[in-house]
């Protein structure tokens, strides 16, 4: 059987897709994105949102293929074939914003977002009469490979699926193949992969190639393999955007909470009756088996079991549990306690992985995209989303150093999902990162703007998230409060502006702000020398930046910045010796 894949191979982060259908829902475009001067337009609205970089695109393949994606995932309405008979008005107008597309945008929580792309992908059939070119009976992608993953877990112990088993075994088959014959097949390629004499690298790649020669096109010709490649990592990311699985190594398991509901979606083998039900379900999202009382209660006191196993309280008494909708609520209160005692979990291992954390610093400080670390694990820093990697990495540093009197869900003001990766940047009108500790506050701030228009866009609001913060602790606790701002390159205009750091109040009360700007690099060096010392104390970082302030009055901006540099190296010093 060809591969297939679940969403899109170009817009690889699936949450930025909702992105793109916010920008969509407030132009002129919406509803008209067909011809060569609509992917301009697209593509140009696209990059004046900052969704995508506004490159050299000489075809204009941008807009068409965010279109493309938006339309296959049931975000905006399809053209409908004309041989479907189906007529266009039965299912809505095209490239209009759909119900679960309007749906997406409202979401504002990432447990929300995934069950947008959870109804998306459960309705998403392939073959369709939007992708006819499979040669098997109807199938969902989705429950497939659910199916093959709750399989392994009878077989072994546990659900876990490598890379390499998407890309060359669980991609290349559906449901008329027998779920027990692929899962022998996933361990027995486990097997050969464990006992080989090849490196692993080496290994996957001869698989790869073996399964390209075995799968022609239709024309006689071979796949390429980086398409297995390509279509196996667009499988992982969509899974994941879904919430029912999580990261495992180098491949996906099922996540715990989510167990009983996995097993109620796979249960649902049934295909759309026709092409305009395939239509009206694709537009409007799929129903989910906690849509029926009696599976959303069965899903209910499952969690409320997991609560009660790893003791945490929660009284279910007098709330409404008549209707899906009020279990719904009750449900999703659950899951964020869950979640929660889950990220404090993830908090205390940070310490243990502060090499890892550096080495992601690096990846950011060198604007390259993957590094192997010596472990052998490939870490990655995809393009699109380094500023959003850039708050998460600095959140974990400020974890690993293990003082903060905050919780860290309280910490960032960006969204994480279930593998506690990053969803987006901090959103505005305030700071990125906020680490209370027991003696004093920090407000991080961070940017990849390094030219005169740093000053420009950082300027008034960091000293403003900073103000509003000693305002706020001055009338609460009394702690002082810092802030660090952390670029790869400070412009000495940013810098001349944090130098003077005053802030005027509506009442024009002068305050004095303790803004410091270093560069990521100074920070990298001082974070692992704390670690490779053994003297992991957040006082050591508030005495640098005490150092780093009491040199303001005397020296400008260029000079504060080398003023700056030499108390890190004095510090780095101080802390190894």
């Amino acid at each position: 059987m060809k591969p297939w894949h679940l969403g899109n191979t170009t817009v690889r982060s699936p949450f930025r897709l909702r992105e793109g259908l916010v920008a969509l829902s407030t132009s002129s475009l919406q509803g008209n994105l067909r011809g060569s001067a609509q992917d301009i337009a697209f593509r140009n609205l696209l990059g004046e949102h900052g969704i995508v970089a506004l490159g050299s695109d000489n075809t204009n393949s941008v807009g068409r293929k965010w279109r493309s994606a938006l339309t296959k995932l049931g975000f905006l309405f399809p053209q409908i074939p004309a041989a479907s008979g189906v007529p266009q008005y039965d299912v809505g107008p095209v490239d209009t914003i759909t119900r679960n597309g309007w749906r997406l945008i409202s979401a504002e929580s990432v447990p929300a977002m995934q069950e947008c792309f959870l109804r998306a992908l459960a309705a998403h059939y392939l073959p369709s009469v939007l992708e006819d070119e499979f040669e098997c009976k109807a199938f969902s992608p989705l429950r497939h490979v659910l199916s093959v993953m709750l399989e392994l877990e009878r077989k072994t112990g546990e659900s876990r699926l490598n890379f390499i088993e998407m890309a060359t075994v669980v991609q290349v088959t559906s449901p008329d193949d027998d779920l027990t014959v692929i899962a022998e097949k996933v361990l027995a390629l486990r097997e050969r992969r464990a006992s080989s004499t090849l490196n692993k690298k080496k290994f996957d790649r001869e698989e790869l190639e073996a399964t390209a020669r075995s799968i022609l096109k239709p024309d006689g010709e071979a796949y390429k393999v980086q398409t297995f490649n390509d279509y196996a990592d667009a499988n992982f990311r969509y899974l994941k955007a879904t919430g029912l699985v999580q990261s495992k190594g180098r491949g996906l398991s099922l996540v715990p909470e989510k167990h009983l509901f996995i097993e109620r979606l796979t249960a649902e083998t049934g295909v759309p009756e026709s092409d305009r039900a395939y239509f009206i379900t694709l537009c409007n999202g799929a129903a989910l088996p906690t849509d029926n009382q009696d599976s959303a209660l069965a899903v209910l006191a499952d969690l409320l079991q997991q609560l009660r196993r790893r003791g945490i309280p929660f009284d279910v008494g007098g709330k409404p549990t008549d209707t899906p909708a009020d279990i719904e609520i009750i449900r999703h209160q659950i899951e964020a306690l869950l979640a929660e005692a889950n990220e404090e979990a993830y908090a205390a291992q940070q310490a243990a992985v502060w090499e890892e954390i550096a080495a992601y610093m690096e990846l950011i400080i060198t604007r390259r995209n993957r590094k192997t670390l010596s472990s052998g694990e490939e870490i990655e820093v995809p393009q699109a989303e380094a500023p959003a990697y850039f708050e998460w990495v600095l959140w974990r540093a400020f974890l690993a150093i293990n003082s903060l009197a905050n919780k860290p869900y309280e910490a960032r003001r960006f969204k994480i999902d279930q593998d506690f990766l990053p969803v987006g940047t901090a959103p505005g009108n305030g700071p990125d990162l906020v680490f209370e500790f027991d003696d004093f506050v920090l407000v991080v701030e961070v940017t990849l703007t390094a030219n005169s228009r740093q000053e420009a866009a950082e300027g008034e609001p960091v000293r403003r998230h900073v103000a509003d913060h000693v305002a706020f602790y001055q009338e609460q606790s009394g702690k002082p409060v810092y802030g660090l701002f952390i670029a790869n390159r400070i412009d000495s205009n940013t810098a001349e502006t944090f130098r003077i750091g005053t802030w005027y109040t509506n009442t024009d009360e002068k305050m004095r702000l303790d803004i410091i700007p270093i560069t990521l690099a100074q920070f990298k060096v001082v974070f692992e020398a704390l670690f490779a010392s053994g003297q992991v104390d957040v006082a050591l970082i508030r005495e640098l930046l005490e150092q780093c302030g009491s040199l303001r009055p005397t020296h400008e901006a260029p000079a504060w910045k080398r003023e700056i540099a030499g108390v890190v190296q004095r510090t780095v010093g101080q802390i190894l010796q």
